[in-house]
């Protein structure tokens, strides 16, 4: 678990950057090599979008499609979430996108421990550069990871959780919804709540809160 109930970072470890330079995190983060997933991918896959708007989407980790692209969410299920977003008039540039790690593990399959541990940092410097007011863990790997190891997705997603200053809103990723179309009228509740809260982020923003 990443997060205490303080919205203080369990884990420390340090990524050097400089402060409020989002360019060169992204540079030095590509040259990451802390775990054994570099040696089997084609390159550290960032997060994208809008820095300043302080919503972040937390997905578990690159695809195939992404590990090729080298963009976070551009596969089948990238494709899926950019519908989501634009039915409750969300788009890409609206908040940023990034996975716990940043690296394709083989065939797609969960991150071990230790990679986590290992990529953690780069997942941590994007929080503290983008102070986000509410986080958004998609899936149930990027939620145990960030705010508890033992809750299910099924049984969080939806519910607003705040831990310190920041407030989490779990749901599901859009993989999972690839596999069970049913559940995609739950993810749409969720991305609704979202969208609220982007807009209230925004009024604060514009008066100077």
């Amino acid at each position: 678990m990443l997060f205490d109930d303080n919205g203080n970072f369990r884990i420390q470890q340090l990524f050097s950057y400089p402060e409020d330079d989002y360019e060169q995190l992204k540079k030095e983060a590509l040259k990451c090599e802390r775990c054994q997933l570099r040696d089997g991918c084609n390159g550290v896959v960032m997060g994208e979008g809008n820095i300043n708007k302080r919503i972040m989407l937390i997905g578990e980790g690159p695809g195939a499609t992404e590990d090729r692209m080298g963009r976070p969410f551009v596969g089948k299920a990238g494709q899926l979430m950019d519908k989501i977003l634009a039915s409750v008039n969300l788009k890409r540039e609206d908040l940023y996108i990034t996975n716990v790690v940043k690296c394709r593990p083989p065939n797609n399959r969960v991150p071990h421990k230790n990679e986590f541990e290992s990529c953690v940092a780069i997942l941590m410097a994007e929080i503290n550069l983008i102070n986000p007011k509410v986080i958004v863990p998609m899936g149930s790997t990027a939620a145990n990871f960030l705010i508890s190891p033992k809750d299910s997705i099924t049984r969080i997603r939806g519910n607003w959780i705040q831990k310190g200053s920041i407030f989490f809103l779990p749901t599901f990723h859009p993989a999972y919804l690839l596999r069970n179309s049913k559940m995609k009228k739950y993810s749409w509740y969720d991305f609704k709540l979202i969208k609220k809260a982007a807009d209230r982020i925004n009024e604060l923003s514009s008066s100077g809160k």
